[in-house]
C-alpha cells in the first residue's frame, strides 16, 4: 500500500522533512507543490533565480511545449501564473493578441514570459528570440513591461534578461 508523503516543516525556515520513503514521482510532486507555493498570487517576486527554478520545476517534465505568463502588478506581486498555449514536441503557436488580452484582463503592469523545451535543452531558438521581440513590442503598446522570458528544460533554464536580450 503506497502512502502519500507529507511535508513537515523543519526547525529552520525554508526547511522540510518528509515522513517516510519517497519515489521519484512523489518527490517531483512535492517539488511542484513547493514551486506553486512560491508562485502564489500576492507573493512579491524579488529573487529572479528562485523564480526561474520554480518555473523549471513546474514545466520541466512536459512532453510537449507549453507557453505561459507570470502576470505582475506594478510592485511585482504575482497576479497569476497561467499556461496559455500548448504545442507539440518542438513548438507551440503563440498568439500575441491573446497574450495582450490576458494581461489586460488581469490588469497586469508587467509580465514574465516562460516556455519549456521538451528536448531538455533550454537554449532559445531564433524563433524564440523573434517571438520575444514581437511580444515585447506589442505589450509595450498597452504599457505592460516584459521583465523576462525564461526558457526551461531538464538541463536548466535560460533567462533573456540575464543575457541582456531585453
Amino acid at each position: 500500500m503506497e502512502t502519500n508523503p507529507q511535508l513537515i516543516a523543519g526547525e529552520d525556515p525554508g526547511t522540510y522533512r518528509v515522513n517516510g520513503d519517497v519515489t521519484d514521482a512523489q518527490l517531483l510532486h512535492l517539488g511542484k507543490m513547493l514551486a506553486r507555493r512560491k508562485l502564489r498570487k500576492g507573493n512579491k517576486l524579488t529573487d529572479p533565480t528562485a523564480v526561474h527554478r520554480c518555473l523549471q520545476t513546474l514545466m520541466l517534465d512536459y512532453p510537449y511545449e507549453v507557453f505561459g505568463t507570470l502576470l505582475l502588478d506594478n510592485r511585482h506581486k504575482l497576479i497569476a501564473f497561467d499556461e496559455l498555449f500548448r504545442g507539440t514536441i518542438d513548438g507551440a503557436a503563440v498568439y500575441p493578441r491573446e497574450v495582450i488580452k490576458h494581461a489586460i484582463t488581469h490588469n497586469a503592469a508587467a509580465v514574465i514570459l516562460v516556455h519549456n523545451h521538451p528536448s531538455g535543452d533550454p537554449e532559445p531558438s531564433d524563433a524564440d528570440k523573434r517571438l520575444t521581440r514581437r511580444l515585447k513590442e506589442a505589450l509595450g503598446l498597452v504599457d505592460v513591461r516584459v521583465l523576462d522570458h525564461v526558457v526551461v528544460g531538464y538541463d536548466g533554464y535560460t533567462s533573456f534578461a540575464e543575457r541582456g536580450w531585453l
